[in-house]
């Protein structure tokens, strides 16, 4: 019975969840920030190869 009371007030999972949560959050964040600043570089780097070609 103890055992259980123990683990009960243990919060050290539940910190390293919380961590590992926040962690994945920051990647999805930064995942879609790099996909969107590169497609908005291709486009940006096809616009002055194409105006280059054309001058």
């Amino acid at each position: 019975m103890q055992y259980v009371r123990k683990m009960l007030k243990d919060t050290k999972g539940a910190t390293a969840i919380e961590y590992g949560l926040i962690a994945a959050l920051i990647a999805v964040a930064a995942i879609t920030a790099m996909s969107t600043l590169g497609k908005t570089l291709t486009n940006t780097f096809t616009n002055v190869s194409n105006n280059m070609k054309s001058s």
